[in-house]
């Protein structure tokens, strides 16, 4: 194989990320195209694990947002139950994003809006039992079809992968951050 696969310390088969590398580097030769290494990677992870989840998710009726708000009250402990500020800042989306998940499961009959009974401009989403019969259901099988995609790594593997994972969008974050103002 030419430039892209003589630089890989595995033995892997040359896969559709060294092609498109080895095609840049045969057509642009001085184009730094080396994070295609990581990004398209990443990306053909991501998309091969969403439509993974978006089939999971579907058997259940529900979709990716749905299982987000579901996850986030249950991890937070009985009663089960968040405000939207907190399901947003868990979640990375805005309260409004949040007000339509909620609308949606609630709907649905897995959640329901309380007022708390001494500060009644606060709502909480408590989930319902019916939301906490699902969840369970649902986090069962999405954490072994998890763990069924990552079988293919030994347990120090996806340890160093979270780690570098995490460390990437450290990275991320810290290149989008502003920059000192020039004022």
């Amino acid at each position: 194989m030419g430039r892209a696969g003589s630089g890989r310390r595995d033995q892997r088969p040359a896969d559709a990320v060294d092609q498109a590398t080895e095609q840049w580097h045969e057509t642009w030769p001085d184009l730094d195209v080396s994070p295609l290494q990581v990004f398209g990677r990443l990306h053909r992870s991501y998309v091969r694990y969403a439509a993974s989840l978006t089939d999971l998710f579907a058997r259940h009726d529900i979709n990716i947002a749905s299982f987000d708000v579901l996850t986030a009250l249950r991890r937070s402990g009985a009663p089960y139950r968040m405000t939207s500020r907190d399901l947003a800042e868990s979640s990375l989306v805005s309260t409004g994003g949040v007000t339509l998940r909620v609308d949606r499961l609630e709907a649905a009959g897995l959640v329901t809006r309380e007022r708390d009974v001494d500060d009644r401009r606060v709502v909480y989403v408590r989930l319902t039992d019916a939301g906490l019969d699902k969840i369970h259901t649902v986090a069962r099988e999405h954490f072994a079809n998890e763990a069924d995609m990552l079988a293919g790594l030994e347990a120090d593997e996806r340890t160093e992968l979270g780690s570098l994972l995490s460390r990437l969008e450290t990275s991320i974050v810290t290149a989008k951050a502003p920059g000192p103002d020039p004022a």
